[in-house]
């Protein structure tokens, strides 16, 4: 049915906004690799800037730039510059927050990872924003309000009939409500969560009756299933379908939408960038991608703006971008600080450690942090009942490619060891949790572990053996233990571990000390308070008991393992595959690892792949 304007022969009323996006910045500012001390282009808000800047000089009508979440927490300069404002009170702005009142951010939503370091810090950072940031699921349990469910920004857009028109666009903020779980230590269980869908549905009515022409969601959350289940980590599909969303900013995966690889499904158009209809952008991590959503509005009669069309893009930050010299200068002083004390030798490794095959075969580099928290475990179960106990500790390629690409490995060569080196062993700043656990439950971690792998054939050869949809850090190797996968039976858990077939099992010829791994028998468990909170999927941690929850962190124990002595990880019986009868199976790696396959009879390079990968054949 045509509206009262075009019955009346009045065309009705159009305009553009334009909505630019960034997400899961992790304090990235400047193009720097500073765990390998080399420049590391396409990351950093000081590149994604000069974007940016260029995607609203070519809008033809108003522009909002907003952030997902994500931006306070996550890299080695976040580390410093903590460090430094617990040193010093008051003072300069956080680099972060400097940089992005500068480029002139309108809005903002808080991630899991701005959490980490309690409500005291993130209120005081929060406080330097020239920007509203929202939260309507993440909030503070006692105290003054940490931040507003939504926000209003009035804009003035030029319409098709020469008029300037008035515009109020709703913001909401949505993040995973898992992060009173992640950071329960720091937050001293003073955080209340909401399911993110759920408050949508709350909040959604309330943006319009204030007066909201359009809503925009800032969901901190990734792409799953589409089927809403209670308090989903990655609740998008089910998000967009909440009536009065006109479109969605996407973030906490680290991935990219639209994308042609993304497998078009229910609810999902990867070509149009849509999400049951709906806008909807992610653009990446660490300043890679700049997300854009054009939306051409159209007025009716009444006055209500409604999308009439819209284009989604998530824009690769070119390499050779210039860095924008507003935001480089808000942390230049931190940067050679940094630099400074990174370079800073702590200690030596009289073995190489290198990630390049961490998914495929057993790893020193994860051999060292193993050795690390089972020092740390033996020191704080003395005069426990639990000392006597075999101590497994759960360790985890964090650097294995991936998303990240080419460069994103660990290579440490013999000799001495940098601090910048050593925290490269533990990138996260989870902390040191110890648990009673069975064997049985046990056995479920590594089948979750195990999604890794795809299902293999006998007989056929060069089969893809790794799952893109499961990134490295949700892939444990369980160390003091030895085992098998099975890969020509299906997996127990989908990628993102929910539960595919209980009866399925990959895991075979469990042992410890040599001996089978019997279901009741019992072990402590030294692993992370992110797997305790259910990070990656991991339900096999309901079955055990908790010992203790520290706040140490992981990283602190890999840093003083490496001050204590120089670092040679004793050889140990790790882990392996079932021979598969007449198969291959092929899996990326850097190019520096070809060097290791001519020591490896199992595994030989086969040829570059587009990406900057090299691909490897291993014999099954």
């Amino acid at each position: 049915m045509k509206d009262a304007q075009e019955g009346s022969g009045v065309s009705p009323v159009t305009a553009h906004l334009r909505l630019i996006a960034t997400t899961d910045l992790h304090v990235h500012l400047l193009p720097y690799d500073y765990y390998a001390d080399r420049p590391r282009p396409a990351t950093g808000l000081a590149q994604a800037a000069h974007l940016i800047r260029a995607l609203r000089d070519e809008a033809s009508g108003a522009c909002l730039l907003l952030d997902n979440g994500d931006f306070l927490e996550g890299s080695l300069l976040s580390e410093l510059i903590a460090a430094e404002r617990r040193a010093v009170s008051g003072g300069a702005s956080h680099p972060m927050i400097a940089a992005m009142n500068a480029l002139g951010f309108d809005a903002g939503t808080l991630g899991n990872h701005e959490f980490d370091r309690g409500f005291p810090y993130l209120r005081a950072v929060m406080a330097e924003a020239a920007f509203p940031l929202v939260s309507a699921n993440l909030r503070a349990g006692d105290g003054p309000p940490l931040a507003d469910p939504w926000t209003l920004l009035p804009r003035e857009v030029q319409g098709s009939d020469g008029q300037i028109h008035d515009l109020r666009i709703g913001i909401l903020g949505l993040g995973p409500p898992q992060t009173a779980t992640w950071n329960a230590l720091t937050l001293d269980g003073r955080i209340e969560t909401q399911d993110i869908v759920a408050a949508a549905r709350e909040e959604v009515p309330r943006l319009r009756e204030a007066g909201a022409d359009l809503v925009v969601a800032l969901c901190h959350s990734g792409i799953g299933g589409a089927r809403p289940l209670p308090g989903m980590e990655n609740a998008a599909l089910p998000l967009a379908a909440v009536p009065g969303v006109d479109a969605l900013v996407l973030g906490h995966t680290h991935l990219v939408f639209p994308d042609p690889s993304w497998p078009a499904s229910g609810g999902i158009d990867p070509q149009r960038g849509t999400l049951h209809g709906r806008p909807a952008v992610q653009p990446g991590a660490f300043g890679s991608h700049v997300g854009v959503i054009d939306l051409w509005l159209r007025k009716d009669a009444g006055g209500a703006w409604t999308v009439a069309a819209h284009a989604v893009r998530a824009i690769p930050v070119p390499p050779t971008t210039p860095v924008d010299h507003r935001v480089a200068a808000s942390v230049a002083s931190a940067h050679q600080r940094l630099l400074d004390l990174a370079r800073r030798p702590i200690g030596r490794t009289e073995v190489p450690l290198q990630s390049y095959f961490s998914l495929v075969a057993p790893c020193a580099a994860l051999a060292v942090v193993a050795d690390a928290k089972r020092e740390e475990a033996r020191r704080l179960l003395q005069g426990r009942p639990e000392a006597d106990l075999p101590i497994i500790c759960t360790v985890t390629p964090f650097k294995a490619g991936g998303r990240a690409g080419p460069r994103n490995y660990i290579d440490i060569p013999p000799g001495p060891l940098a601090l910048r080196q050593a925290a490269d062993l533990y990138i996260h700043p989870n902390t040191f949790c110890l648990l009673e656990i069975r064997g049985d439950a046990l056995r479920g971690w590594l089948e979750r572990s195990a999604a890794l792998f795809r299902t293999l054939v006998p007989g056929q050869p060069d089969q893809p053996l790794l799952d893109p949809d499961v990134p490295s850090y949700n892939f444990d190797v369980l160390d003091g233990l030895t085992w098998d996968f099975d890969l020509t039976r299906p997996p127990r858990t989908t990628p993102d571990g929910r539960l595919r077939d209980p009866g399925a099992s990959r895991v075979r010829n469990l042992c410890h000390d040599g001996r089978p791994v019997r279901d009741s028998d019992r072990f402590v468990l030294a692993t992370s308070s992110y797997r305790l909170g259910l990070g990656g999927g991991f339900l096999a941690v309901r079955q055990a008991r908790l010992i203790l929850r520290t706040r140490i962190s992981n990283r602190d124990i890999v840093l003083a393992h490496v001050r204590s002595a120089p670092l040679r990880p004793a050889n140990r019986p790790g882990w392996g595959f079932v021979p598969v009868p007449g198969a291959t199976a092929w899996f990326d790696s850097s190019p520096g690892a070809e060097g290791l396959a001519a020591r490896d009879r199992t595994v030989e390079p086969l040829d570059a792949t587009a990406d900057g990968f090299l691909r490897f054949r291993m014999n099954l």
